[in-house]
């Protein structure tokens, strides 16, 4: 007898705080029976997966990709031929500079059943987590989202420095960790004020999370002697002035610090939770 096709969900699996995804997305990755999941989604979410569920990583450090784009899609492809339903989790929102849309593209044309759950995307849930609001009534009413990170092969002629340069909303740059001198020199030359505030936020959302503060002429120096590493997000805007007023997460009681629970697994996710609420990062070790 043929197998019915499966079924491919992408799910955004928010900014990197497990708590972040969806009552919907965890209902999906609950009932999955292959679960491929990106470097930047919090591998704690596996947690929620059926304990016979297939997990693959999939994921892309420094340029360094486990799997290509192209063998991911066939991947999705070839599980849900099988007549499995496949989660495909995604750091952030899948169609927020995620790639979700060539992954879809590729199961359409494929003949496969997909469905699609958004996620808390990165400006938003970082942001948030650092104590800047993107938009504010006395600062800005606008607000770019912009990628950091070019295609091989491809410059950045998609992206107008001018009319950049020239808006009084709020920038943000997504994956520009490793381009910030660049971005910041093309703003300038194109007319940006110098005094113009700006934030990185490295690991927002989890209890790694560093922020560095400065305006476009001094964030130069901070650049130069800092590690500032990807997962990295830039707010660019006068709204940055905000963060002193509206910091919360930066400033719970255990923010940073790593506590290990030797207690059984099965005991420990109330007082996980817990923690995880004053800041810290449970690490469960039974």
């Amino acid at each position: 007898m043929k197998r019915e096709k499966g079924k491919v969900i992408l799910i955004g699996a928010g900014p990197g705080d497990e708590g972040l995804i969806t009552v919907k997305g965890k209902a999906w990755l609950e009932s999955a029976d292959v679960v491929i999941y990106d470097h930047l989604a919090n591998k704690n979410l596996n947690q929620f997966a059926k304990s016979d569920a297939e997990i693959i990583y999939a994921g892309k450090i420094s340029g360094q990709a486990t799997l290509t784009q192209d063998q991911i899609n066939s991947l999705l492809v070839d599980k849900a031929l099988e007549g499995k339903i496949v989660v495909r989790l995604k750091g952030g929102d899948p169609f927020i500079f995620g790639r979700g849309g060539e992954e879809v593209q590729f199961l359409k044309e494929a003949g496969i059943s997909f469905a699609i759950v958004p996620g808390v995307t990165s400006p938003v849930g970082v942001s948030a987590y650092a104590g800047i609001p993107l938009t504010h009534r006395d600062f800005a009413s606008s607000l770019s989202i912009i990628t950091g990170s070019f295609g091989k092969d491809k410059d950045d002629f998609q992206i107008d420095w001018d009319k950049l340069a020239t808006s009084k909303g709020t920038l943000v740059f997504l994956m520009g960790a490793r381009k910030l001198d660049y971005i910041v020199e093309q703003l300038l030359s194109y007319g940006k004020s110098p005094s113009t505030p700006i934030a990185i936020i490295q690991w927002g959302t989890t209890p790694k999370q560093k922020t560095w503060t400065g305006t476009l002429s001094t964030i130069k120096n901070i650049i130069n002697k800092e590690i500032i590493y990807p997962p990295a997000l830039t707010i660019i805007g006068e709204v940055v002035k905000l963060k002193k007023s509206v910091d919360w997460f930066e400033q719970l009681p255990l923010f940073g610090k790593n506590i290990v629970l030797t207690r059984p697994q099965d005991e420990s996710v109330y007082l996980s939770d817990l923690l995880r609420n004053k800041g810290a990062s449970p690490i469960l070790f039974p």
